[in-house]
């Protein structure tokens, strides 16, 4: 039976972890197209402390709930859905609404469950996933033998990019900000670059410059990029934690044939979001299911202490994903 209520947390006003709430909201229905998840896990996203902070709004007809990755059980099926059935275990990319008990989308934008993985990591999967593949891939043209560049290679999005990179035959490298993070990149194949100690860029010129950067800093950064390409390089940026302004010279970009570009993931559409998916189950989850590519777990907290878990996140000490437990599994 599906209750009339459930918990959820919400965003009460912008500001710090402390405007996050517990409470009570209806259980949403699923609309034509969409499912209806019982959610066991959510993830914890940047995106998510952006949205608390008022300056990531969810795009139009979302939820108002933080929450963009989950795994559960479908509990019910919209009108028009034909993947799906009651009962079906699934992770899944959500446009919102991930902090609560249930929670609704495209029946397109749920994959199975990866074969040997619990529900828990499976739910760490979607957000990173979606984001690393569509950058790194499909509009990064990553190949074998490519020497890419992921900076923050110990978030949950760097540790993907990291293994997927790697799974794809290219040489890797990454930065990170301490000795610990840093080994941590190492472990899973990359050559690691502490920022604070190495300049990235000298590290890139060394070996012949990267083929691929995929940046969530920006500000700085950007020109500094651009000098650790090689020549027809390609730079994608996906956030900007130091800043979306720059000073750059255009003239290196026409000269060297540099590629430029980047993407957000959340506006999407739903069908790009379903053509992404529709990759991710082709060609990325049996890497997964071979072990291959595998998500790092940094920590988990229960769906009511989600403060903690953005303070843990914004503390920049995580390595790996940061969980809510909703109903466990």
């Amino acid at each position: 039976m599906i209750p009339h209520d459930m918990r959820a947390v919400e965003i009460t006003a912008p500001g710090d972890a402390d405007v996050l709430n517990l409470t009570s909201r209806p259980v949403p229905a699923a609309g034509h197209g969409q499912i209806l998840i019982r959610l066991a896990w959510a993830g914890v996203n940047r995106p998510d402390v952006l949205q608390r902070g008022g300056t990531y709004a969810p795009p139009p007809g979302a939820s108002d709930l933080p929450g963009l990755e989950c795994s559960g059980t479908v509990a019910a099926i919209g009108p028009g859905v034909t993947r799906w059935r009651v009962g079906d275990q699934v992770c899944a990319l959500l446009p919102g609404g991930g902090y609560a008990e249930y929670a609704t989308c495209p029946e397109a934008h749920a994959l199975p469950i990866p074969q040997g993985l619990s529900l828990r990591d499976a739910a760490a999967l979607p957000e990173t996933a979606f984001t690393v593949w569509s950058n790194i891939v499909t509009r990064g043209g990553l190949t074998a033998g490519e020497r890419f560049l992921v900076h923050g290679g110990s978030s949950g999005i760097g540790t993907m990019a990291i293994q997927v990179a790697r799974a794809l035959g290219a040489q890797v490298f990454a930065t990170a900000g301490s000795d610990e993070k840093c080994a941590a990149c190492a472990a899973l194949g990359a050559q690691a670059i502490n920022y604070r100690e190495q300049d990235f860029v000298s590290v890139l010129n060394k070996a012949g410059g990267a083929q691929l950067i995929l940046d969530m800093v920006g500000g700085d950064y950007i020109p500094r990029n651009i000098k650790a390409l090689a020549d027809e390089g390609r730079l994608v940026m996906i956030a900007f934690l130091g800043g979306a302004k720059a000073e750059l010279n255009f003239a290196q970009i026409m000269m060297r044939r540099l590629v430029v570009t980047g993407s957000t993931l959340r506006p999407q559409s739903d069908a790009a979001k379903a053509a992404i998916a529709a990759e991710l189950q082709d060609r990325l989850w049996p890497l997964v299911q071979s072990g291959a590519v595998r998500p790092l777990i940094d920590s988990c907290f229960p769906l009511e202490k989600a403060a903690d878990a953005h303070r843990r996140m914004e503390s920049s000490g995580h390595i790996g994903k940061i969980m809510l437990e909703v109903a466990g599994g």
